[in-house]
């Protein structure tokens, strides 16, 4: 389900860095999470998620993820946009 609404979302933000970005400024609906990504790189993702309380959706792979968004590689967060 999740793989679907990123695929058929507008526009997302691919990254964590590009995804902490978009939650700080507002700009992100909600987050997406894969569950196989580390740790390290989702943590400060899901604190700042939680703190502009933005609704955080889990992934079960980081390669579906970045198929749904239609990049060769995995992603380890997607912001979808307002």
């Amino acid at each position: 389900m999740s793989y679907e609404k990123v695929s058929q979302a507008k526009k997302i933000i691919i990254g964590s860095k590009q995804a902490v970005k978009a939650l700080k400024s507002g700009e992100a609906a909600e987050l997406v999470i894969a569950k196989d990504a580390e740790a390290k790189v989702t943590a400060e993702l899901l604190r700042v998620a939680r703190d502009t309380n933005t609704p955080i959706t889990y992934v079960d792979s980081m390669r579906k993820l970045g198929k749904a968004c239609g990049i060769s590689v995995g992603a380890a967060a997607v912001a979808i946009t307002k």
